[in-house]
Parts: C-alpha cells; structure tokens; sequence
C-alpha cells in the first residue's frame, strides 16, 4: 500500500510534499495507518489529537495511545480535551455532530495560527460509500450523492482511494497497534448501522461492489463539474448584485426547466432545504419571504431577493456639532459652506440653525413620516418607498438622519422640506453621502 499511496501523492496531491501538516489521529486503525503511511512518505507531519471525553478511562487511554505513536514516528503531537457532553447539550445537537463540530474548529484556530498549511484526515473509500448512502436515505442532489471530497480547501483526505480492507490489511501486515473505539460497534448511530449491518449485504451482491461504486462516484463527480459550470454561466445571468444583495428576475427563473431542479442548484449553498416554499414564491404576493440559516429570499413584484440575515442589534448613531465626516455605518462628510452648488441624491444643503445637535442616524421604521422636498404636505415613508419602487431589502437597510428624531434626510433619496436652505439662512451644512 506504501508504494500506491506515495505514487497517489506525487500524482493527485504534489504540494502536500516539504509542507507542515497536520495529522487529524485518533488512534484507531486508519488514523494510525494514515500517519504511518505518511512518515514513510517523508511528508511532515504532527499528530493531531481529540479528547472529547466520553469514554472515561478509554478517551485518556487512546491520547496516551497517540501521544506515544507520535514518540515512536518522531513526529510532534498536539492534544486538546474537549467538554462534548456539554457543547452538545448547549447547541442542542447530538453528540457525534458536536464531537465533529468541536473538531474541526480546533483544526482552523490551529491553521490560522500559519504554523500548519493543511490538515490531513484518514476518511477513506467505505467511509464515502456511507457518507453517500447517508445522504440517499436523508434526500439530496448531485452534490451529496458525489460523496466525500478529496479536498475541501485545507482538509485533505489521501485516503479517499484505498478501502478499509486495503488500510487492515496494511495494518496486520506490518503489525501495527491500534485502538479500538467501543462505541463504533453501537448500532443505535446512522453510520454505525448503515456499516456495520447494510454496507456488508450490498458488498455481498458483487465481488467488485466497492470499485464499482468508486467508479461510479467518479462518473458524479464528473456530471457535478459540468452542473457546477452551467450553473455558474446562469448565475451570471441572473444574478445582480448590489452589495452583498442579490436581485434575480421572477420572469426568468420561471422560463428555466426544471424549474424545481434549477431553483435547488441556484440556492442550495445558501443554506435552503423547504424547496416548495422556494418555488411558491414565484407565484407570492410581494413580501413574502423564506428563511434558511443564514439567509432569506424575498419576493419583491418581478423579482427574488437574496441576503444574508443580519443577527446584529438595530443600532442608533449620533452625530456632534463639530463632527467632520462619519465613517461607519455609512461615510457622511459634513461641510460648512458658504452657497449652495451641486446638488443631487448623495448631496443634501441644510439651515444649520434649524438643526438639534446631535444629529441621529436610524434605520426607518414602520410609521416614519417626512416631508419630501418640492412638496407640500407630509409622506409616509412607506407610501415614499412605493412610489419609489424601493424593494423590501433596501428599505431594511434605509438610513435615516433626523433632529429631534423628525426626518432630515432620507439618506441617499430625499430631503425634508422643513430644513432647506433659505433667503434668510445664516449658516448652511452641506452633507455628503460618500459612496
């Protein structure tokens, strides 16, 4: 296995070669395998071990195991004991999502510290067809059904060609020591049970089931590149961006077909699983929207608006009198001048005496009203964004700058009436809403 591993290295994944790596080791058969494979590659590597503490005297037991692995290969070791039961029970997640989780942010802070440039995982060719059959039984497109990747920006997995029996086998062979994780023969977990009772009967339908499905995988990942690049050609097309807003046209989304098929591969990485509220919202009424995690997707009249959810509190800013320019959260330049001379949607001149230090800037909310230059009488601010054809993400992100809390400037739109330059002005403010 030696041989084929490092001719695997040299081929697929030359540049793990003179880097710092970090070795992801358990201390049970592949980890051990892996970081055996490795030193007898001359690839440089440290062992990287998790306690997660769950198993009493058998987690001390296994970081003992690999701490003395790491003695015997030459190689460091980096240990770090983690209070699962606790995380999990924190993020109300199971145990085995929060062992994962607690994992692999470890592996990150520790690549960010720049001392390592990959972390290197033992998953190999049964772990993929679990993975897959995983995701079959949970409903999932193309991408799930492509399995495991063999790189996933800095994890690497080296293993992903070779099958658990080719790792034992490696093992017995060259009487390596290993430790076995008692909780891998629990069937009451998905994996467990999907490798210990219906991997073994698929594998009994065919000699050759395991290569077979790799080829198989092989032939996805193939019709995955051709589906990710004409997905990446419509995006463009559809896609308008503002910021971090996306707008897409109703009307073209509604000319793709499959629809249903189109609408999953345009926003599946943003995090949306209820794919017929998706579609439903093609034929809403304006202002219906549906949430994933991280992100929503709003109907606006003809179009779709996509944005990441904002989590933070609603803030309130103020600005001094003797305040220059304001940087964040928009960049507003404040100037005393002596006329009035360019004006426009970014430019606004103010009767500074008609103005209350400290100015506020707010988002609008419902019920905001002003009086929009050039016109009598007063507007809500709602009856301002229709007619304005304002779209709903917009009008979340509307700044306000008031005086005494009455509107001043609908910032980068309309000014109030109320405080515009006169005959009889003494002093004017000019603000400038610096893009």
């Amino acid at each position: 296995m030696l041989k084929p591993f490092s001719e695997h290295i040299d081929t697929n994944l030359p540049f793990l070669r003179e880097r710092p790596l970090l070795l992801a080791c358990s201390g049970g058969v592949d980890s051990v395998v892996l970081a055996h494979l490795c030193v007898a590659a001359d690839l440089r590597v440290t062992l990287a071990h998790c306690n997660f503490q769950l198993r009493g005297d058998e987690s001390d037991g296994d970081e003992a195991f690999v701490r003395n692995l790491s003695y015997e290969l030459g190689v460091g070791v980096m240990v770090q004991s983690f209070d699962t039961e606790k995380y999990a029970e924190a993020h109300r997640g199971s145990i085995q999502m929060a062992a994962r989780e607690l994992r692999y942010q470890w592996f990150h802070e520790v690549l960010d510290t720049g001392e390592f440039d990959f972390v290197l995982t033992a998953h190999h060719a049964d772990d993929d067809l679990e993975t897959f059959l995983i995701n079959l039984s949970r409903g999932t497109g193309i991408e799930g059904l492509s399995g495991i990747p063999v790189q996933n920006e800095k994890v690497i997995r080296p293993l992903l060609n070779f099958s658990r029996q080719e790792i034992l086998s490696y093992a017995k062979d060259n009487n390596l020591q290993w430790r076995e994780d008692s909780s891998n023969s629990e069937s009451k977990y998905l994996r467990n049970k999907i490798r210990l009772d219906i991997v073994p009967q698929l594998k009994a339908l065919h000699p050759t089931f395991l290569k077979n499905f790799m080829r198989t995988q092989a032939h996805l990942e193939q019709t995955q590149s051709l589906v990710r690049h004409h997905m990446e050609e419509i995006r463009a097309r559809l896609f308008e961006s503002d910021g971090d807003t996306i707008r897409i046209s109703v009307e073209k989304l509604q000319e793709l077909k499959p629809t249903a098929g189109y609408l999953y591969e345009l926003f599946q990485a943003y995090g949306f699983t209820e794919w017929n509220d998706v579609e439903g919202l093609l034929h809403a009424m304006s202002g219906k929207e549906v949430l994933s995690k991280t992100h929503r997707l709003v109907k606006d009249r003809t179009h779709l608006i996509l944005s990441p959810i904002e989590t933070g509190p609603e803030e309130v800013f103020w600005i001094l009198d003797n305040v220059k320019e304001l940087e964040h959260p928009i960049n507003l330049r404040l100037q005393n001048v002596k006329a009035v001379e360019n004006t426009g949607r970014n430019v606004i001149y103010l009767d500074k005496e008609k103005l209350n230090f400290p100015l506020q800037l707010r988002n609008w909310e419902k019920g905001d009203y002003f009086y929009p230059y050039g016109m009598k009488g007063k507007k809500k601010l709602s009856k301002f964004f229709k007619d304005e054809k304002v779209d709903v993400i917009s009008k979340e992100k509307q700044w306000l700058l008031c005086s005494d809390d009455i509107i001043v400037w609908v910032v980068g739109r309309r000014a109030d009436e109320r405080f515009k330059v006169e005959d009889s002005t003494k002093e004017i403010l000019k603000i400038t809403l610096v893009s």
